[in-house]
Order: C-alpha cells, then sequence, then structure tokens
C-alpha cells in the first residue's frame, strides 16, 4: 500500500477510534496504535504525536481512565480503560459518525440529470 493509498483522519475522529478500541479491554498505547492499524487494514495509521494528545483529551474529559502496568513484552507501561461516561460517549459518537456517513454516501451517489 502506498502513502497516498492511507487515508488521513477527520478531526475528532481519532478520540471516537480510541474509545472504540477501548471497548475490547484496557490497553496501553502501542496496543491502542496497532488495534487500529490492523483493524483498518493498515489504511489508518496513528503515529504516538496524534495519539498520547488524544489519550490526555480524553482522560482529562473523564471518558477513560490510566493505571501503570506490564505490558505482554515484560516492560512498563500506561494501559487506558474506558469509563461509563466514556462508553456514553462512544455511543452518541457512533450514532452522529453513522448519520454523517449516511448523509455523505446520499450526497457522492446523486446522480446528475442529463443535458
Amino acid at each position: 500500500m502506498t502513502q497516498l493509498d492511507r487515508m488521513q483522519l477527520l478531526q475528532g475522529t481519532l478520540d471516537l477510534l480510541v474509545l472504540r478500541t477501548l471497548v475490547f479491554g484496557p490497553q496501553h498505547g502501542h496496543g491502542i496504535i496497532t488495534a487500529i492499524r490492523q483493524t483498518s487494514e493498515d489504511v489508518l495509521l496513528i503515529d504516538n504525536g496524534s495519539l498520547y494528545p488524544s489519550l490526555q483529551r480524553l482522560e482529562r474529559s473523564g471518558l477513560i481512565v490510566s493505571e501503570w502496568g506490564t505490558s505482554a513484552n515484560n516492560r512498563r507501561a500506561r494501559f487506558y480503560k474506558l469509563t461509563r461516561a466514556g462508553r456514553a460517549k462512544l455511543a452518541a459518537e457512533t450514532s452522529k459518525w453513522k448519520k454523517m456517513v449516511r448523509a455523505v454516501g446520499r450526497v457522492l451517489t446523486i446522480q446528475a440529470e442529463p443535458s
């Protein structure tokens, strides 16, 4: 896959993807990045410079909490976990996102009238 085949994330989308990834259980930063990359079939590539501000924003908002733990490769890592408020926010934002996707899809499939 070339760099041109990869997509830039729309503003605010990363927070939604992080919340969705944490539905499956606590995860450290590298694990979140890997899950998003694998789930998107290598289309969405998140870098640390984008992920960690998102994690800090979500934690300040009370949507996730973190604690130190040990990763699978026996390294100290900060693990992030979804809160009840985070689950509610994820549900609301997912609904909005799906509505947006349907609306954009309708606009993109409008047939031009013959001249």
